[in-house]
């Protein structure tokens, strides 16, 4: 009998910087990664809507998995939904994705911090709580961006990216105010680390650029039970699409993750 897993899901491939850090950290747990592509992009969804197929779609998901844990590896998914999964399914802990404003405002030297994230998680009270909780003396600038989790799911699966296109969606994110600068950038989206380099060759300045990643990671290795001793179990992980379709070029972006498809 297989182990139970910990479950991943975010609406495509953005969640797979997460997977990457938690198998760094857990090396023998097994994983069901879900990429919800039927439901991508979020950003766009009405609120309501999108709360109600994400409960729905973890009811699924938990009664075909087992899992021990399940990760929200989405910052709107997380902002939007996390209260209603916790309340929906009061035994299974969550674990959510949220900006990484705190840090980001610890760091700060020049008090000028952007936060680059999908329009949902931009107009999310939740966000402006964070900001009023812990960066409260720093000026945040909030930028939306339409295109980068599409554009980030084009690279990955097409190994190119038009960096024109990037340069255009992370320019709102440097401000300059009386001798100073944006100094850092948070990463509110999973899907916007796999195009940190070409964020950083095409940026006006240098910016330490947050990736929320490993501290989401690193969430849920500190909230799951011990690995039972005795001879290791069987270890075999997995991705499901949620469309129910997997071409070549997303089965081959999976195994090279250690995914089956």
């Amino acid at each position: 009998m297989m182990a139970r897993p910990v479950l991943m899901l975010d609406s495509g491939v953005g969640g797979l910087t997460v997977l990457r850090e938690a198998r760094v950290l857990m090396p023998d747990r097994r994983f069901v990664y879900v990429a919800d592509d039927a439901g991508f992009p979020y950003g766009g969804w009405e609120e309501t809507a999108l709360r109600g197929r994400l409960v729905d779609l973890f009811g699924r998901l938990i009664a075909e998995h087992d899992p021990l844990i399940c990760v929200v590896a989405c910052n709107t998914a997380s902002t939007l939904s996390l209260d209603a999964l916790r309340a929906a399914f009061p035994a299974m802990p969550f674990v959510g994705t949220v900006p990484a404003i705190k840090p980001a405002a610890e760091r700060t030297r020049s008090g000028l911090v952007s936060v680059l994230a999908t329009p949902g998680t931009v107009k999310r009270q939740y966000t402006r709580d964070l900001i009023q909780q812990w960066a409260a003396k720093v000026d945040v600038r909030l930028v939306g961006s339409v295109a980068l989790a599409t554009l980030a799911e084009a690279y990955m699966r097409d190994g190119f990216v038009d960096e024109a296109a990037v340069r255009a969606e992370i320019e709102p994110c440097f401000a300059e105010d009386s001798g100073r600068r944006t100094d850092i950038v948070v990463l509110a989206c999973t899907h916007y680390p796999f195009l940190a380099n070409r964020m950083r060759k095409v940026a006006p300045w240098p910016v330490d650029w947050l990736d929320p990643a490993e501290a989401i990671a690193r969430r849920a290795l500190s909230i799951l039970p011990e690995t039972p001793g005795g001879e290791p179990e069987p270890k075999r992980d997995i991705a499901v699409f949620t469309s129910g379709e997997v071409d070549p070029l997303k089965r081959r972006l999976m195994q090279g993750f250690g995914l089956a498809c």
